[in-house]
């Protein structure tokens, strides 16, 4: 059962997902006084992200919460391009200077669970469902107005906002803050399912077609180790795909040989931006995670972006709280922006190299990351990005 929500606060977070849960951590941590509002009743209860990057664990790590989160998950030490039957690249996290080579593969639902028991550790809480209607910045501070569960309004006034509340961020827009960008044409299908795959549980597999891109990953499995993720691009996709639609996606963009699925545990379809805010601050309004920043899935790079920047941002606020000049803020935007911009371009490279059409383009494209792939430089760099090691 919630407490009832102060009238005041320090900070004020705007959103329950994991950006907002590290930032309220991490403020708490310090000793601010911080409250967190989400506009769902529950957390998560669907997997949704369910890539964890070596750089994302290792400031997990510094919060305590690292193992934890490794202990739920399964590691996967390697990262494979594939066209049909053929393997065009490997790209081996395992030599990677971090204590975590490998990416983690876990349920979104299970990180928001870690971070929320960590939350609660520091004394925090997340008031649910409250909808922010409305900001204004004013008197040194920001009255937020908002609706509860029973359709009442109240207000609440903070020193400072964050807005982790999304891409459709009421912050954000409330704030005046552009979120610049496009809309890929095609939807994605998102689509937790167990079945028989050729390929290694030790391995996340982006398969290329001009149908679409595929990514296949596992998902930790405690009864019979055959449960993956599946993502792909589809013109018109479903609202709930089926087991009928999935299996029809890898019969024509896998790798051959024996794939079944035999079962979605959930699904969902949705459209895809690539977009950034124009800035990441406006006053004392800030933003992270995917109010901030939304991208393509390949890559697994989001959720880990968003975690980042929080981590950033938290104790950053917390130091101008305790008496710094606020324009130490800067260094927020100054860091994390570059940061979203490069994941952006990063992602939407992947995708376009792997829907590309022209037989002529395909096969050149299959010759370059076959040659490439095979310079140890070139596939060590490839590493440190796909990790967010370069993002230290």
């Amino acid at each position: 059962m919630n407490a009832p929500l102060p009238r005041t606060t320090s900070v004020l977070v705007v959103g329950a997902g994991p950006a907002g849960l590290t930032a309220a951590i991490t403020l708490a941590d310090a000793g601010v006084d911080v409250v967190v509002l989400d506009r769902l009743a529950e957390g998560a209860n669907t997997s949704r992200a369910a890539v964890v990057h070596a750089r994302t664990l290792e400031v997990l790590a510094e919060l305590g919460i690292a193992d934890e989160l490794i202990l739920r998950g399964i590691q996967v030490p390697r990262f494979t391009l594939h066209d049909g039957a053929r393997t065009l690249a490997t790209i081996e996290f395992g030599n990677l200077p971090t204590p975590y080579p490998y990416t983690l593969m876990t349920p979104q639902d299970t990180t928001e669970a870690v971070l929320l028991e960590r939350l609660h550790k520091a004394g925090g809480q997340v008031h649910r469902p409250y909808v922010v209607t409305r900001i204004a910045q004013e008197n040194d501070g920001v009255t937020v107005e908002y609706t509860d569960a029973a359709g009442a309004t109240g207000t609440i006034r903070a020193d400072y906002l964050i807005g982790a509340d999304g891409m459709h961020s009421t912050v954000r827009e409330q704030a005046g803050i552009g979120f610049t960008g496009d809309t890929y044409p095609a939807s994605f299908v998102l689509a937790d399912v167990r079945m028989a795959w050729p390929i290694a549980r030790d391995e996340v597999a982006l398969h290329l077609s001009p149908e679409g891109v595929t990514v296949v990953a596992p998902l930790p499995d405690d009864a019979e180790s055959d449960r993956y993720r599946v993502v792909a691009t589809v013109a018109e996709a479903s609202e709930h795909p089926t087991a009928e639609d999935i299996q029809a996606i890898l019969d024509a963009r896998g790798p051959g040989g024996d794939v079944r699925v035999r079962e979605v545990l959930w699904s969902s379809r949705f459209r895809v931006h690539h977009r950034v805010a124009d800035r990441y601050r406006a006053g004392r309004v800030l933003l992270a995670g995917d109010a901030a920043h939304v991208h393509s899935p390949a890559g697994g790079q989001g959720m880990n972006t968003g975690i980042q920047d929080a981590a950033t941002l938290g104790p950053l606020l917390a130091r101008v709280l305790a008496g710094e000049p606020q324009t130490l803020l800067d260094e927020y935007e100054a860091t994390r922006r570059p940061v979203a911009v490069e994941v952006v371009a990063f992602t939407d490279r992947m995708t376009k190299m792997a829907t590309l059409r022209p037989r002529v383009a395909r096969l050149a494209r299959n010759t370059a990351l076959s040659t490439l792939s095979r310079i140890p430089a070139i596939r060590t760099r490839l590493a440190f990005r796909l990790a967010e090691l370069t993002t230290r």
